[in-house]
């Protein structure tokens, strides 16, 4: 059986189909039709809701994660519905735009809405309210304009424009439209007995015409469910494979969920290297994964929306093996490691070497990724990661590259550059990387290290961009790579003329 709180009021489901959306489940079953199907990809916002689970605090200068599990709060993120399983929600506190109001009081996220003219059409709006809502959950203060931004950044308007609306954000932390009475604090203290009660069951399974759910809490359970069906799908977050049902229209016959496995949630630092769980999240791990690499920052933002990295994992990710993902790249050239698991075996092997071809990887039957090992920076070294794709945001790769570079007497003495959407698998660029070698880092070594670019390459062309296009656009990173390092003062700038 199935349990979580819907606005604060405990929902049963015996019977579900393992395939079927919070979003289907919230407009066909329970009448809340305030959240809205505009894309079913996980695009457009209109179907954000929030999804409130018992705190997992992360420290913010190290980015480990604390044993707080008796921790009294409920920390609120913004999700996708129409690319959320329902099953996924088992344990969990969803809130609807219908669950915001405390009676004939509004929630500052409504009020300000409707005092700044932020609706048109009114389609989008619950979407952006939820978003605004999350946003007011998890900051004491106002937040800056980046803030704001990132938040309603998975959020797309066709009526009004944006001004309206980020105008509403920034008003709905006047003091003056503050409730009286928060029924978020004031009903956190049953709300917390109430999911601490349906989460301690270690095990859920549905079954529904054949097609079967497992969501187990321990690493060794999920080995073991793995060993019994090497034919199901692992679903994490749902990002992408979501959409072969919201999208493509099939059918999965065994799901088994990881985000309940503890394990594969956590994520660690030590003085060598970081340690991240394959279902820790984006939200959940990129503070400590820019404390050792932060010019990855940038890039992170860019995978997909807020929405997105508070569900999609690092697991996933690697995981689907697609040429496009925009995380292999980044942990080839960081010379990063996976952790395999199979039974009570586990066995490590580099990034580099788990792409074996288009969509296809080294695992093996019932084998799964445990956890991604990152390498902390070598001394000298330095970092860059930059994607180019047509939207600036919320946008799929043309070309995505990586670039890790030692450098002693401004000589490079080590070098990984790895690039995604260039081949048929994220790969290094072996050639480019031996021009570089040994080399001064002047603009005609550059120069050579970009012709030899197109003998680690040969792109493909497609609707994102042509194969020219390709090739020249990641030869030019190493310009902008080379000016950064060689003219820090000028980064803005590059940075503003990527962006253009």
């Amino acid at each position: 059986m199935l349990e979580f709180l819907l606005n604060g009021v405990p929902q049963k489901v015996n019977h579900c189909d393992p395939n079927s959306t919070l979003l289907d489940h919230l407009r066909t079953q329970l009448n809340q039709n305030g959240t809205k199907e505009g894309c079913a990809s996980g695009d457009c916002g209109a179907c954000t809701v929030a999804v409130g689970e018992i705190s997992n605090e992360v420290d913010s200068e190290t980015g480990d994660q604390a044993d707080n599990s008796n921790e009294d709060n409920i920390h609120y993120k913004s999700v996708n519905a129409c690319i959320t399983l329902l099953a996924n929600l088992h344990g969990k506190h969803v809130i609807t735009v219908e669950g915001l109001a405390n009676g004939e009081q509004l929630h500052p996220s409504q009020q300000a809405m409707i005092d700044c003219h932020g609706s048109q059409c009114g389609f989008c709006t619950p979407g952006f309210v939820m978003s605004m809502f999350v946003l007011e959950r998890n900051h004491d203060s106002p937040p800056n304009r980046h803030e704001i931004s990132e938040a309603l950044g998975g959020n797309l308007c066709r009526c009004t424009g944006y001004r309206p609306i980020i105008d509403a954000t920034v008003q709905m932390f006047d003091p003056q439209l503050s409730p009286s009475k928060d029924r978020f604090s004031e009903q956190q203290s049953q709300w917390l007995t109430q999911l601490r009660t349906m989460n301690k069951e270690d095990h859920v399974r549905l079954v529904h015409n054949d097609k079967k759910y497992f969501a187990p809490t321990h690493l060794e359970d999920l080995a073991e469910l793995m060993l019994r069906h090497p034919n199901a799908r692992l679903v994490a977050g749902g990002t992408d494979l979501a959409l072969e049902f919201t999208q493509f229209l099939r059918e999965i016959d065994t799901l088994i969920y990881t985000g309940r496995v503890a394990d594969l949630k956590r994520v660690e630092t030590t003085d060598n290297e970081l340690s991240i769980g394959a279902a820790a999240t984006y939200s959940e791990f990129s503070p400590a994964l820019l404390a050792f690499y932060p010019d990855a920052r940038e890039l992170i933002e860019r995978i997909g929306s807020r929405q997105i990295r508070n569900q999609g994992t690092l697991g996933g990710n690697i995981g689907n093996a697609s040429p496009i993902g925009d995380m292999p790249p980044l942990l080839i050239a960081m010379n990063a490691q996976l952790v395999l698991r199979c039974g009570d075996a586990t066995r490590t092997i580099a990034v580099e070497d788990y792409f074996v071809g288009y969509k296809k990887t080294l695992l093996h039957a019932s084998e799964f990724i445990e956890k991604i090992i990152i390498p902390k920076p070598a001394k000298n070294s330095v970092f860059r990661a930059y994607k180019i794709s047509k939207r600036y945001e919320d946008d799929i790769s043309a070309s995505c590259g990586a670039f890790s570079l030692t450098l002693k007497d401004n000589r490079v003495s080590g070098v990984r550059i790895a690039f995604g959407g260039m081949a048929e698998i994220p790969k290094r660029a072996l050639h480019c990387e031996q021009a570089l070698l040994q080399q001064p880092l002047s603009s005609d070594n550059i120069a050579n290290a970009a012709r030899a670019m197109s003998n680690d390459y040969q792109p493909i062309s497609d609707f994102r961009a042509s194969s020219e296009y390709r090739l020249k656009v990641s030869q030019n990173m190493l310009t902008r790579l080379h000016l950064e390092l060689t003219h820090p003062e000028n980064e803005h700038a590059t940075r503003v003329i990527n962006h253009a």
